[in-house]
């Protein structure tokens, strides 16, 4: 996603010894800013679900519209304002639990428990030109509670859900081309469930739900389909105490299912399990969150680190996002960072590596708000007399110019918005050339380590 960035370089002199490793989470480079306008919805949202077009990089979030009647609304971001994808309020009628997630080719589409089709399920597509019903509108048999949707690695859409004409058990359907089908048996969980979360295993293609378990004291439990029949990932109710808002991901750096919950058997805050191939273990701390942590979202950015957002009940009911770095959870950020407390926190990555949330606002009248976690791109640009550094924004190369830089032995490393490496050297020159070519468009880092000091630059790829 290319980004409009005019201020780009900011060189701050940091007096380490060359050992001492750069956190790329200081607030000195990395903030959480707004995407666009807080509050950009025309008036309150419900159920708030963020997804990426595979296709242009753009997010795009869905909700429930209370500017029109309590209608399926979607909106995307197009590099500086929100703008209606298609028509607001696009749903026949209300549209509650909504649920957003794209075609390999890039169609985005929304799943919801539909009001005006005795609350059973509806799914929805933008063909590119207006919302079209896949399928039958409200598909399934009865109301269809905690609506959760995922697409297939083939493009098939995939829905979830507590199924209140099988006593709020389990069921998951898909849409065949022509037809919404059962998968494998209706309602096939041991007892009703709540907080259903679906997705897909990237090796096998099976589909897997996470779920709150009535059958097994209000634990998690995650089943999947084995081709025939849904069975249990490990065993039933296998987290300490109750789990609510259960969000299952994989891993895509093992191919791994990870499980994020708020976890009532520790003081209701946030804890990862994952499945090992033989047991759910924990990942990190249990009860890792410094207090309760309500709508919990589970997402992995591309090297392959969990990261969690959530309501944070021990920073004024704030948005928190945390990650497990390998050893411990760490804040991404501060602790606490919207500007006022929020609801239904919803997290996802964008396609150069930056964590983004959604949330219903009460700062800002309960419309939804994005951010995201990036480089500040408001700092004046500091030409300071010991470095020069251009040209930036850059095509082609770059020039870095050494030559008031004390201390012999100079270190060059450039790392992407991620953190991964991208290059080291060493130069007793007074003057480098990097070949920024093949670069992928977007932000980069400059370090460049003395014996004395470390210097930390940005640069644009365009």
């Amino acid at each position: 996603m290319k980004k409009s960035v005019y201020i780009l370089l900011f060189l701050v002199p940091v007096v380490v010894s060359a050992q001492q490793s750069w956190d790329k989470s200081s607030p000195l480079d990395y903030i959480w800013m707004n995407a666009g306008n807080a509050g950009f919805s025309e008036d309150l949202v419900q159920y708030p679900c963020l997804a990426f077009s595979p296709t242009d990089g753009k997010p795009y979030v869905a909700y429930q519209d209370g500017a029109n009647y309590q209608k399926a609304t979607v909106m995307k971001f197009d590099g500086t304002n929100w703008v209606n994808v298609g028509n607001a309020g696009f749903s026949q009628g209300g549209a509650f639990f909504v649920s957003l997630a794209f075609s390999p080719s890039g169609e985005p589409f929304v799943a919801y428990m539909d009001f005006w089709n005795q609350m059973k399920a509806t799914v929805m597509k933008f063909d590119g030109n207006s919302w079209v019903n896949v399928g039958n509108v409200g598909f399934s048999a009865g109301p269809a509670n905690f609506a959760s949707l995922a697409l297939s690695t083939s493009g098939e859409p995939y829905v979830a859900y507590a199924d209140n004409i099988n006593s709020g058990k389990a069921t998951v359907m898909k849409f065949d081309g022509t037809n919404w089908g059962n998968v494998g048996s209706a309602g096939f969980s041991a007892g009703s469930i709540m907080y259903a979360s679906l997705s897909f295993c990237p090796t096998d293609g099976k589909p897997y739900v996470a779920f709150h378990d009535q059958a097994n004291a209000q634990k998690a439990t995650v089943m999947k389909f084995d081709g025939t029949s849904w069975v249990n990932v490990g065993v039933a109710g296998f987290s300490a105490g109750g789990a609510e808002y259960t969000s299952i991901a994989f891993n895509p750096s093992d191919n791994l299912p990870y499980i994020a919950f708020e976890d009532c058997g520790y003081a209701c805050k946030s804890t990862v399990m994952k499945f090992d191939g033989t047991n759910w273990v924990n990942v990190g701390t249990v009860g890792f969150s410094a207090g309760q942590a309500e709508f919990t979202s589970l997402a992995f950015n591309s090297t392959g680190q969990p990261h969690v957002a959530y309501r944070d009940f021990g920073n004024n009911n704030k948005a928190t996002v945390m990650k497990f770095d390998g050893n411990n959870w760490m804040t991404v950020g501060n602790e606490g960072f919207s500007a006022g407390a929020e609801w239904g926190t919803n997290l996802a990555f964008s396609t150069t590596g930056e964590p983004y949330v959604v949330y219903v606002d009460s700062l800002n009248a309960y419309k939804a708000t994005v951010m995201y976690y990036g480089l500040s791109t408001g700092i004046s640009e500091n030409k300071h007399p010991h470095l020069s550094f251009y040209p930036n924004p850059a095509t082609t190369e770059i020039t870095i110019d050494l030559k008031k830089i004390s201390g012999r032995n100079i270190c060059v490393e450039v790392e992407d918005i991620r953190g991964i490496q991208i290059i080291r050297t060493e130069t007793c020159e007074n003057k480098i050339k990097l070949n920024v070519a093949n670069y992928p468009v977007g932000i980069y880092i400059v370090k460049i380590n003395t014996e004395n000091s470390t210097w930390i630059c940005k640069f644009c790829k365009e």
